[in-house]
């Protein structure tokens, strides 16, 4: 049977500051979502559940690649009727893996999320893999180890860069910097690419539990975290 994994879109649609149209990151979702397709069970949830947007910009951004465009346009099911976070919660023990995908959205509700938290928790006291790319690392933030230290402690960690939250031009909309974040809360654990959007995929450990924890930095890193995440789960990518 094939393992079961949880993945969690943001349900937020806009920048606050801006009002412009956000959301996930569509080659964080579409270029796993190509390494796993064949070797996992995936459901969807986010945190209203029904329709969670695809950020524009990354539809207009990937339109060129062909992963991307390909799961833009045969696999819309995915996002637009995706669970409850909520309902996930008595249903944890079904899943084998939960992956956070990136994109803006994540920093405005997932980060302080409290089902989301709970579920991460419960991943972790588990020792099941939790997985994160580009922005979706800000989930783990706030997240607590089954010891109720914090779930990044002493972990390396990566995510979207401070120098490439800057070249996009989006640091003032942000509610912090990402980087700066994820190393205070891993007590100096995080990592990056030698250049700005280079590829940079971690593996390392929740602490306590022994639980895989597997981050990537931007979106090229958005295929190796699939990759790493299939591995965790005991299968050859």
């Amino acid at each position: 049977m094939a393992p079961k994994v949880l993945i969690v879109l943001t349900s937020q649609r806009t920048i606050p500051s801006t009002g412009n149209p956000t959301g996930w990151y569509l080659p964080e979702f579409a270029h796993p979502h190509n390494v796993m397709k064949d070797k996992v069970e995936m459901t969807v949830a986010s945190p209203q559940g029904g329709d969670a947007q695809v950020d524009p910009s990354s539809i207009k951004m990937f339109e060129n690649d062909p992963t991307s465009t390909t799961f833009l346009n045969t696999q819309q099911s995915l996002w637009t009727n995706t669970h409850k976070l909520a309902e996930m919660v008595p249903k944890v023990g079904e899943f084998d893996a939960i992956f956070y995908v990136g994109g803006h959205g994540p920093m405005f509700d997932l980060t302080s999320d409290p089902t989301s938290l709970a579920l991460i928790q419960s991943f972790a006291a588990a020792k099941k893999p939790i997985a994160a790319v580009c922005h979706g690392p800000c989930a783990l933030l706030n997240a607590t180890a089954p010891s109720g230290i914090p779930l990044l402690s002493s972990a390396t960690v990566t995510g979207f860069s401070n120098d490439e939250e800057n070249q996009v031009g989006m640091m003032s909309a942000m509610p912090f910097a990402l980087e700066t974040e994820l190393n205070r809360v891993s007590g100096g654990g995080y990592v990056k690419a030698d250049q700005p959007w280079g590829e940079k995929v971690v593996v390392s450990k929740v602490a306590g539990t022994g639980s895989t924890l597997i981050t990537g930095q931007n979106p090229a890193s958005a295929t190796g975290v699939g990759v790493e995440l299939v591995k965790a789960l005991g299968l050859t990518p």
